[in-house]
């Protein structure tokens, strides 16, 4: 693939989220355009839910911490190894994931016998499948990631391309030919296994595979407050729903609730995509300066992005709920307005200055101020309104966090929010969009 001066991590990093997201999109419309009925359709997805559920904190958490390690770690730095110019620590982190995958696979298939997950059990016909992909899916989520650290912004790029049109390919032909649901999952097998070639040889050209039980301690001890972090952060959607579910006792209240309690996919993939792939420059102090101007100049460009575009969303969300799903769902449309609002606190990152200046607890910290929070005011603001209130919360705790973990940089840490965040036109952006939601909120702007 031709090198653009325009691909670098960051852009290459952002490129391969969005065409993950937008890849199963289109499989999800295929399906629901397809044969299958609405019940298979639901397995296809609870299938991919609960692959993520029981695995997306420990990985995001190991990913996360190995980013602000690589080349800069207690462990080779002291002992004076990694010569070889390949890197030992990506191998051991190769080892943490396929342990932790396996660990659940184990687990996986030891209680599937006696325990139900969303209607998933020993006796459904996907299980097996289901637990084979949780074992192998896991660990290729380090292959964009090798490319990141050793500055291939071009193959995460050409990676994505070539494995998720695979993707794509091996899931919805069968589908369109005729095939049940199972073949589905193969095609989501088959894809997994191809990448683990593609794992395998990335792993045997970048990796001293060299077996490491202190850098591996070191991993863990820094990793594991972020996979406390994730954990806590990813439960607040459950806890949310929980709530509803037990204030109204009403299943049609919860689908509504469940169908608008959703973050727009391009603010939320774009900014998780800036941030992970900032963490390295994060790593040492020599180039902390450099760093922070580089993060302000990328944040403020997706704030010119993303604000325009989230505004615009708002303004027809509520023309397009029901025309999307069906009229009954235009209350859904209240709550997404909130999450839109979840903008103003994802395009500011001091969590990624103290996650690459390997500060994971504060990150914990945080979380559990965020989830103490969380459940009381849910409570408090669904007396006043209803659901909605509890999507408000939500919106307050985000900003509670990123307010604490903003004054910890500054306050502990010496920089200033004005170093990192582009302030003006941050605050421009988010006033604008402060005031279109109460124009539309008031109904004065009503396009339905």
């Amino acid at each position: 693939m031709k090198k653009f001066k325009f691909i670098d991590n960051i852009s290459g990093l952002q490129f391969f989220q969005l065409l993950r997201f937008t890849v199963f999109l289109i499989i999800s419309i295929v399906l629901t355009k397809s044969h299958l009925t609405k019940a298979e359709i639901g397995t296809w997805e609870m299938f991919l839910f609960i692959a993520s559920l029981v695995s997306f904190f420990w990985v995001t958490g190991l990913i996360q911490s190995l980013l602000p390690m690589y080349h800069r770690n207690l462990t080779y730095r002291k002992i004076g190894e990694n010569t070889s110019g390949k890197s030992p620590e990506i191998f051991n982190a190769f080892l943490l994931l396929s342990f932790f995958s396996l660990l659940v696979f184990v687990l996986g298939f030891t209680v599937k016998g006696y325990v139900t997950i969303f209607g998933f059990s020993g006796k459904d016909p996907y299980i097996k499948l289901l637990l084979l992909y949780i074992l192998l899916s896991n660990p290729v989520c380090l292959i964009e990631y090798i490319y990141l650290l050793n500055n291939r912004a071009h193959r995460i790029i050409q990676y994505g391309l070539y494995t998720f049109t695979a993707q794509l390919l091996f899931v919805i032909v069968p589908v369109i030919l005729g095939k049940d649901l199972a073949w589905t999952f193969y095609g989501l097998l088959a894809v997994t296994a191809i990448r683990w070639v593609w794992l395998i040889i990335l792993l045997r050209r970048y990796t001293e595979m060299k077996i490491s039980v202190d850098f591996m301690k070191e991993h863990l001890y820094l990793g594991a407050p972020l996979i406390l972090t994730s954990l806590i952060s990813g439960s607040a959607q459950y806890i949310d729903g929980i709530i509803i579910s037990a204030y109204y006792n009403n299943p049609e209240t919860f689908a509504h609730f469940r169908y608008g309690a959703k973050e727009f996919p391009l603010v939320l993939m774009l900014a998780n995509g800036l941030s992970n792939a900032m963490l390295p420059e994060f790593s040492t102090r020599s180039r902390m300066k450099e760093a922070l101007a580089r993060i302000k100049v990328k944040s403020e460009k997706l704030m010119h992005l993303l604000f325009p575009s989230s505004m615009l969303m708002m303004l027809f969300t509520r023309w397009i709920f029901p025309r999307v799903f069906t009229p009954e769902f235009v209350r859904s449309a209240d709550v997404f307005l909130i999450y839109l609002l979840l903008i103003i606190p994802r395009l500011v990152f001091p969590q990624t200055i103290v996650i690459g200046r390997k500060k994971t607890r504060i990150t914990l910290f945080a979380a559990l101020i965020e989830l103490a929070i969380n459940i009381p005011l849910s409570l408090l603001l669904i007396e006043s309104y209803g659901s909605v209130g509890v999507a408000l919360a939500t919106l307050i705790v985000y900003c509670i966090e990123k307010i604490f973990l903003t004054w910890y940089v500054w306050a502990k840490m010496k920089i200033s929010p004005g170093e990192y965040i582009p302030l003006k036109t941050f605050l421009i952006y988010s006033v604008l969009i402060i005031a279109l939601f109460v124009l539309i909120d008031h109904r004065i702007i009503d396009i339905q």
